[in-house]
């Protein structure tokens, strides 16, 4: 009788074993499953690092053509304010019933648009460029020759053209530094 207590104990000791056995693997399991998840954020996390490297190495490089960018508008600046007083010169020396320089045809209106408004469309942007070269010409044949001055200074022709090479300059850098913040914008919310 003492034999059949005690394997009958023995029994429940094992039935308790492989119970807790049984619970001990699915425990296992669940750490196991929750390691390959945690390698792959590791791997995401791996990979997104990659990206923001690229970015912040994209981003330096659009500093620089920003810089470059300032650089040229500084410049278009002066060349502006040079044409302005060259202009300002030209309208006391012509004759007062002089014709306007550029009349507005009906398939092209006359805007006024300020010159800190944002255009959006890159054939806007072109045909504005475009309409403003033209004026520039126009301008620039208007002008008459100014009379010699003791001290050399740069002809009219020169600082046109500088401020014509200026402003295709500017257009360029613009649309290089559009592209590379559209690809910045892109690698970063990709991830």
């Amino acid at each position: 009788m003492t034999g059949i207590i005690l394997d009958s104990l023995l029994m429940m000791l094992l039935v308790a074993a492989i119970g807790y056995g049984i619970k001990l693997e699915r425990k296992l399991k669940a750490l196991r499953e929750g390691q390959l998840a945690f390698a792959g954020a590791v791997k995401e996390l791996n990979n997104a690092a990659g990206r923001a490297e690229q970015a912040l190495a994209t981003l330096r490089a659009s500093g620089a053509e920003t810089d470059l960018l300032h650089d040229r508008i500084i410049k278009a600046r002066q060349v502006k304010q040079e044409l302005e007083t060259l202009m300002a010169r030209a309208a006391k020396q012509t004759p007062v019933a002089a014709k306007p320089l550029a009349q507005p045809t009906e398939e092209e209106p006359l805007e006024l648009v300020s010159t800190m408004a944002l255009i959006n469309d890159e054939t806007e942007r072109a045909r504005r460029m475009a309409s403003l070269m033209q004026r520039i010409e126009q301008a620039n044949a208007a002008v008459p020759p100014l009379e010699p001055k003791p001290a050399p200074q740069k002809p009219a022709q020169d600082r046109l053209s500088g401020m014509l090479q200026a402003i295709a300059a500017n257009q360029a850098a613009q649309q290089s530094l559009n592209r590379a913040r559209r690809s910045l914008d892109e690698d970063l919310f990709a991830a």
